[in-house]
């Protein structure tokens, strides 16, 4: 079975196919020649596509760099709907890739099964925010996003004036539960330093596309009396910004810095540094550096794959200087960041404990 999987990819590479993809420049548009020199790599986007303002962006950012300081040959295949995932790897394996990379965990399951069920075709593969689910072929890429979401959370508990804040999720995940939990963690040991209790309204919008969505969850957050919130919805996220700057209040951005989506609004950001972590980690993918199989996970403390942005214009200086100090507290494990209901349960209590 292998042997005919690798003769219909050199088949397809030598005599082309119809177009797989046109959504833009950088896009699969058909099976092109190959220097076998040139790295080839393709990114297949979650249904955010590729101008989420987030984490599929970033991911393309990442692999950019790849082909203009390393000469890589990039690529990507958008996908509509999630039915779309394994069909569009299938497209990227034809185009000739030697890795595929996976964009975000909704494509886990898809990712893994292609993996599994091509285990002689010399292609390699990457998920980006998911484990590899036991694929020898698949390499996963997790962020330990549970800490710059402890980081933001304490900005927004020492900037809040209402003493009320808020967060809004995509669809609920053990990944998005990181980000919640990470967050209102970082409320409490805010409000503990404080003295004073801060109130957390959570709500998921169940999609990470309906910006309508965010925007009518965080709109009623404000109305509410929060004057904060953070999202980690993707693009509904979008809409969570747009209702702070109607209303007047904040959001706090995910992912990448987005206070470009409103400088005057977004009081920071809760960075995951994906295009700087598919830079850095996909040549040694290719070259057994990091062997299929094994799951990289990330943290504040192994390097610049996470943080806040150094643009604070919209927080005291005071309180920029602390969630630094709060940073290098979990760099050195002095705060262990709750990544689940069950961890920050035991976080909370250990802060009765110290108060």
């Amino acid at each position: 079975m292998g042997n005919v999987q690798l003769t219909r990819r050199a088949l397809l590479s030598t005599v082309g196919m119809g177009a797989l993809s046109l959504t833009g420049c950088g896009a699969i548009d058909a099976i092109a020649s190959k220097d076998e020199d040139t790295p080839r790599v393709v990114m297949v986007t979650n249904v955010g596509g590729i101008n989420d303002q987030g984490f599929c962006e970033l991911s393309w950012k990442g692999l950019k760099r790849l082909r203009d300081e390393r000469g890589y040959d990039v690529s990507y295949i958008e996908s509509r709907l999630d039915s779309d995932y394994v069909t569009n790897i299938d497209k990227a394996i034809d185009y000739g890739a030697d890795f595929v990379w996976a964009i975000g965990f909704a494509m886990a399951d898809a990712v893994a099964f292609e993996a599994k069920i091509n285990p002689d075709l010399d292609v390699k593969f990457g998920i980006v925010d998911a484990n590899t689910s036991g694929a020898p072929s698949l390499t996963g890429v997790l962020f330990a996003a549970q800490e710059p979401s402890f980081v933001v959370g304490y900005i927004a508990g020492k900037s809040t004036k209402t003493n009320a804040v808020g967060f809004v999720g995509g669809i609920a995940s053990d990944n998005i539960y990181a980000f919640e939990y990470g967050y209102v963690a970082g409320v409490a040991y805010a409000a503990n330093e404080l003295g004073k209790e801060i109130k957390v309204d959570r709500q998921y919008a169940e999609s990470f596309t309906d910006s309508a969505k965010g925007k009518s969850i965080a709109q009623k957050m404000f109305s509410g009396g929060a004057d904060i919130v953070y999202h980690a919805a993707g693009s509904s996220g979008v809409g969570v910004i747009e209702a702070a700057t109607e209303t007047g209040n904040f959001a706090i951005g995910v992912d990448m810095d987005q206070s470009t989506l409103s400088p005057t609004n977004v009081l920071t950001s809760a960075i995951k540094r994906v295009d700087q972590a598919l830079f850095d980690l996909t040549p040694k993918c290719l070259s057994g550096e990091i062997e299929g199989g094994t799951d990289v996970i990330l943290r504040l403390v192994d390097g610049d794959y996470m943080g806040i942005p150094e643009n604070h214009e919209h927080m005291d200086d005071a309180v920029y200087q602390d969630a630094l100090k709060v940073i290098e507290q979990i760099k050195a494990d002095e705060i262990v960041v709750p990544g689940t209901m069950e961890e920050y349960e035991q976080f909370k209590e250990s802060l009765v404990t110290q108060a």
